[in-house]
């Protein structure tokens, strides 16, 4: 099986909250996926350097209501397999994690908006949902 992972972000979010968005993402990811970081490396001078991501994640640009179609697609069983991570207004609005579980569990999965998702799975599935969508730049 041929892994692919790519993150869709909202190309509309001020640059400072896309970074931020991106940055959590990943951290998320790597904590589901661990295998996908690879082993610490060592320079030249003897300096370690940890272990970073051995795989390419392109950053992938969307709109909030792309955002919205797309994580519902991924809750159809075709996709059950799927890592998903995703990252929400009510996620980016908490100053603590405590805060954020109790506002998520009051919201309706539909009254969501996503700013950006990182998905993983296999590249013919992944493809078929992100193979049209330009690079966020």
């Amino acid at each position: 099986m041929e892994l692919k992972c790519v993150m869709v972000i909202d190309e509309e979010l001020p640059m400072g909250i896309i970074a931020n968005t991106a940055a959590i993402l990943g951290v998320t990811m790597g904590k589901q996926m661990p295998e996908t970081v690879g082993s610490n490396v060592i320079d030249k001078t003897g300096n370690v350097h940890l272990g970073i991501v051995n795989l390419p994640i392109p950053i992938l640009k969307g709109q909030a209501a792309l955002l919205k179609a797309l994580r519902e697609k991924l809750y159809e069983p075709e996709f059950a397999e799927m890592t998903v991570v995703d990252f929400s207004d009510v996620a980016q609005g908490c100053k603590a994690y405590d805060e954020f579980i109790d506002k998520i569990a009051e919201v309706q999965g539909n009254e969501l908006q996503y700013f950006g998702l990182a998905i993983c799975g296999t590249k013919k599935k992944v493809n078929k949902l992100t193979g049209n969508m330009p690079l966020l730049r």
